[in-house]
């Protein structure tokens, strides 16, 4: 589950994504984007959702003038992206709980090597094509190094986009103190391409002999610095969660249930609004927003309601469309129910809760006519959760003793 979140950092607002596993949070961990990139570089979002398949929640953001977030790039320095992921860590640890991983990409990586010290909790860092030392960015705007000390700033074209770098930031490499690789008194993990263009591999081997232990390293083959590839990003993602499972909590298994087929189970996990929910096969959370005083684990009773009455029309329009030859490509279903759960169960025990609306839209792609369109939009309206919906349904509650 993607939610949008924002936080400040020295005056500015940061643009971030929490990506969080559909079941128990493992612990959480804050991810550093490569130089000049941002929060959604393939890369980073790949690596985050397979790292919440691991129950892994995390955290990423635009640093300040990139991407989402305010700011302007041209005032910000090595210096400023540090104090972006300090304010991070705030964030992580005022509304949930301190990261206990942290992971760098490229000059991310030398961000996060940097800052670790400050974060107490951390007890694992992970680095991804990172240089030893921050100023090892500035050879990649090694031409206009000389205008810009001379003229105080210059325009240096980098991966493909223009940006105004300014003596500030190439001072602040420059100045910026080494030694908290030596000290880190964390595991760490590097990974490096041997083949890596734009850091090279000579760069993990600094870090992995100033580093002390537990140490590791791996080699990731033939990838290039941005982890383009989608099996290579992926590869990264497993290897730092099963590296990882040594130094961070340890993965609590949902207690095991007997469900049958067809039937589903729902069970407090925290005494407030979290629930449990499983099936025969699956095991998932539901929740409130924290706007209502849930923790937003998961989706809430009437998301789920939306979802079983979309998922199930989805299914069977697909069905009828291979049946039939219809040249469906593609289907979209959108619901939407303005009631809010809280307020309908502070009269649950009157009896006049009830669902007024559900408004579902329903888009059709492909080479269709009008009479097969016409025909699908007919067969939304006969998938088994909308019938169920609109037929005489009783609900017997029976106490168990």
């Amino acid at each position: 589950m993607r939610e949008k979140i924002s936080f400040e950092s020295d005056g500015h607002f940061l643009s971030g994504a929490l990506e969080t596993p559909e079941s128990e949070v493992r612990c959480y961990a804050l991810f550093a984007h490569c130089f000049t990139c941002g929060k959604d570089v393939a890369a980073a979002s790949r690596i985050s959702r397979a790292l919440t398949a691991e129950g892994i929640a995390v955290l990423r953001f635009d640093f300040t003038g990139l991407g989402n977030s305010d700011g302007d790039f041209a005032n910000t320095n090595f210096s400023s992206n540090l104090e972006d992921l300090l304010a991070a860590v705030d964030y992580l640890r005022e509304h949930f709980e301190a990261p206990k991983l942290l992971v760098g990409h490229s000059l991310g990586g030398a961000a996060v090597l940097a800052m670790a010290h400050k974060v107490p909790e951390a007890t694992a860092v992970a680095t991804i094509g990172a240089p030893h030392r921050a100023e090892h960015v500035l050879h990649n705007m090694a031409s206009s190094l000389d205008e810009i000390r001379r003229a105080g700033e210059a325009k240096v074209n980098l991966a493909g986009r223009e940006f105004l770098v300014k003596r500030q930031f190439v001072e602040d490499l420059e100045s910026h103190e080494s030694g908290a690789i030596s000290s880190l008194r964390k595991a760490l993990l590097v990974m490096h391409a041997p083949l890596d263009a734009t850091v090279s591999i000579e760069e993990a081997e600094k870090i992995y002999l100033e580093a002390r232990h537990p140490k590791s390293f791996v080699s990731l083959d033939d990838a290039d610095h941005l982890l383009s590839k989608r099996t290579d990003s992926q590869y990264v993602a497993s290897v730092i969660a099963g590296w990882a499972s040594r130094y961070l909590p340890a993965a609590t298994e949902a207690s095991k249930r007997s469900v049958a087929s067809g039937e589903v189970l729902v069970e407090e996990k925290d005494h407030v609004f979290t629930q449990h929910v499983y099936s025969d096969s699956h095991h998932w959370l539901a929740d409130e927003p924290r706007s209502v005083g849930g923790a937003n684990t998961g989706p809430d009773p009437y998301e789920h309601l939306l979802a079983s009455l979309g998922a199930c029309t989805a299914m069977t329009l697909r069905m009828y469309a291979r049946r039939r030859n219809v040249p469906l490509e593609h289907a979209v279903v959108e619901l939407k129910h303005s009631r809010n759960y809280v307020v309908d169960c502070e009269t649950c025990e009157e009896g006049t809760a009830k669902i007024e609306l559900i408004e579902r839209l329903v888009t059709l792609e492909g080479d269709l006519t009008d009479g097969q369109r016409e025909k699908l939009l007919q067969i939304a309206d006969r998938c088994p959760v909308h019938r169920t919906l609109h037929s005489e349904l009783r609900v017997d509650t029976i106490l168990q003793s």
